[in-house]
């Protein structure tokens, strides 16, 4: 049973910072490809960023620029750096790993952006 585990939501005030992780049950080489996504109350699941094994990224246009995804293999983590944080931003993210042609999800994390 393949697991990913999502740390390092909470609240931060407009304009802070928070970073994601995202620990796999297995070795992290071994997706092909990963990605964070969110899902505010009443929308649908979004992708916020991707990353392929080659290091290849693609980030959603709402967080280009502000946001930062990136992998540690030795640490078997991956990252999602969140700066200049909006109130939009708020949402449950969603760490996602592709192996195998089956795509496996963590249980969400909640972020809240609010003053």
């Amino acid at each position: 049973q393949v697991q990913l585990v999502e740390s390092g939501g909470g609240l931060v005030q407009p304009g802070g910072s928070l970073t994601l992780s995202c620990a796999p049950s297995g070795s992290i080489s071994s997706f092909w490809l990963m990605g964070w996504y969110r899902q505010a109350p009443g929308n649908q699941r979004e992708l916020v960023a991707g990353l392929g094994s080659s290091g290849k990224t693609n980030y959603a246009d709402s967080v280009k620029g502000r946001f930062t995804i990136s992998r540690d293999n030795e640490k078997n983590t991956m990252y999602l750096q969140m700066n200049s944080l909006k109130p939009e931003d708020t949402a449950v993210y969603y760490c996602q790993g592709r192996r195998g042609g089956f795509d496996y999800w963590g249980q969400g994390t909640q972020v809240t952006v609010s003053s």
